[in-house]
């Protein structure tokens, strides 16, 4: 993601998804941060309600 603005969120996941997370990330060559961005930018797009998707400009 290329946003200037960006804002800070406290996040808590458990210790076992944590890890699983650094695991992740680090096999994608992400900082875990970067992991969590991505993971949740797919999430969202999947979803159609990023704002650069044909199903949310229809609401």
């Amino acid at each position: 993601m290329q946003d200037k603005a960006r804002k800070q969120i406290p996040l808590r996941v458990s210790a076992k998804l944590y890890d699983e997370l650094s695991r992740w990330a680090e096999d994608e060559f992400r900082s875990l941060n970067g992991q969590i961005e991505y993971i949740l930018t797919e999430a969202v797009r999947k979803r159609g309600r990023h704002k650069d998707s044909p199903e949310a400009q229809d609401e």
